[in-house]
């Protein structure tokens, strides 16, 4: 298997972010240098992953010579490219109109980069964050770095793929449907979808319907994943929801814990079945109840609807494209899974509300199965990453039918609002990383994260560089 990674023996080594962040700290490392490694790391991979989607390499350089505040003063990181950030260009995984450079940073951003992360830029994405996949008919797809053959999934998919070639320890990602988890699935990552709220959203998706979409990191250890919420959380507090606090450590308490291995609609593949079916054991074996449940708590309807929301989004996105992105937007130049999802919609407008109704009725229908399980495990998405043009957005029907049996688990926390997170805690036949999944009840990071370390010790995960 051809494995495409930058570890080496530079300023960044095998550090994650905590461990570059106390290097830092105690100046074995300055800023400069680590930035440096970063952007000659990102240049000896990006051509074969295709992960980058702007580069801002000298302003890196030039905060990097500066007094830089926060836990992770001076580590490098990349901001998914539908963030604005301010003086580079957002363009959300399309060309479907001409560049033009941020006003100002969005209230994420400066969330993100307030912790003291050095951006070094953008990284590809999906268009619009629509599909599982990236892979553009122009912009080219986003390789996953333990096989150049086969997806680094997505939305989240080039800070995914620099995450796990060892470009930077941490990215920003998120999520609407699975974009932090699939990624993390895909190239052996950690993911965490956080509670709805617990991490700002840009106006127009804090105004949505139906607000499915949250912000995070991908990573390559659970301390820094859990690092980073806790230093976000000394600056942005949601009201709502309980404080994740500092998570260093496993818990003693014992879990009451679900197994599901079918979706709503579709059973995973045999392989990831029983790899998940191991991941219960392991649990297991570590003193949680296990009990294995047929389907999740919400109505046979779901997968539907959930496609016609997502088609809902997508006209929204055709038809206010000149307003919203200028006069040079050429709807044209849209990829055919965008265009086909607004079909689709436009199609079964009468069936939206219903549709809308219904997604919102899932909190409802998931806050008892929690009030009986502490935790759910699944898989990830329903198989091992897929080779790239088999989610290449060509046809629209055939894929959109291939992503939903993919992407089959991840959009419930979405809708219901409740916390996920990946692990990459098994792997195929072929060596492709396959995530397991944890969910709770909304507002229990601290317990998914808790867990996670568990697992993480019990079961260290597999590296790319080995």
């Amino acid at each position: 298997m051809s494995r495409i990674h930058a570890f080496g023996d530079d300023a960044l080594g095998e550090l994650d972010a905590v461990g570059l962040a106390e290097a830092l700290r105690s100046r074995q490392l300055s800023p400069q240098e680590v930035v440096e490694a970063a952007i000659a790391r990102s240049e000896a991979v990006n051509d074969r992953l295709n992960a980058l989607a702007y580069r801002s390499y000298d302003s890196a350089r030039e905060e990097a010579a500066r007094e830089v505040d926060g836990f992770f003063a001076g580590v490098p990181t990349f901001i998914k490219d539908n963030i604005d950030v301010a003086g580079q260009p957002t363009m959300r995984g399309t060309d479907a109109w001409q560049p033009y450079p941020a006003k100002s940073d969005s209230e994420v951003a400066r969330l993100v980069l307030g912790t003291g992360l050095i951006s070094l830029g953008k990284t590809q994405l999906s268009e619009f964050g629509f599909s599982g996949a990236a892979e553009h008919a122009r912009l080219g797809p986003v390789r996953n770095p333990w096989h150049p053959d086969y997806t680094a999934g997505a939305s989240s998919s080039g800070s995914g793929a620099f995450v796990a070639a060892g470009v930077v320890p941490i990215a920003h990602a998120n999520d609407g449907g699975g974009s932090i988890r699939i990624p993390a699935a895909c190239n052996g990552l950690v993911g965490l979808k956080p509670s709805r709220g617990r991490l700002p959203l840009d106006p127009e998706l804090r105004r949505l319907p139906v607000v499915i979409v949250a912000n995070g990191v991908l990573t390559r250890s659970v301390r820094d994943t859990a690092a980073f919420f806790r230093e976000v959380e000394r600056s942005y507090r949601s009201r709502r929801l309980p404080p994740i606090g500092d998570v260093t450590r496993p818990e003693k308490q014992r879990l009451k814990i679900a197994v599901l291995t079918r979706s709503v609609d579709h059973e995973s593949s045999p392989e990831v079945k029983d790899l998940t079916l191991k991941t219960a054991t392991l649990l297991e074996e570590l003193g949680h109840r296990i009990e294995h449940v047929e389907t999740p708590p919400v109505a046979t309807t779901f997968g539907d609807d959930f496609v016609l929301y997502w088609g809902l989004l997508a006209l929204a996105q055709v038809r206010t494209g000149r307003l919203t992105f200028g006069k040079t937007f050429d709807a044209s130049r849209l990829d055919n899974l965008t265009l086909g999802l607004a079909r689709h919609a436009t199609r079964n407008l009468h069936r939206i509300p219903r549709a809308i109704m219904r997604l919102r009725g899932a909190r409802r229908e998931s806050a008892p199965f929690f009030a009986t399980y502490e935790a759910v495990l699944t898989p990830t998405v329903a198989a091992e990453p897929p080779r790239i043009g088999y989610l290449s957005p060509t046809d629209y029907q055939q894929v959109i039918d291939r992503l939903s049996r993919w992407v089959a688990f991840t959009p419930l926390q979405n809708v219901t609002g409740d916390p996920a997170i990946s692990l990459p805690l098994a792997q195929s036949a072929d060596g492709l990383p396959v995530g397991m999944m944890l969910s709770a009840a909304i507002g229990s990071e601290a317990r998914l994260l808790q867990l996670a370390f568990e697992l993480e010790e019990a079961r260290p995960w597999a590296r790319i560089q080995d």
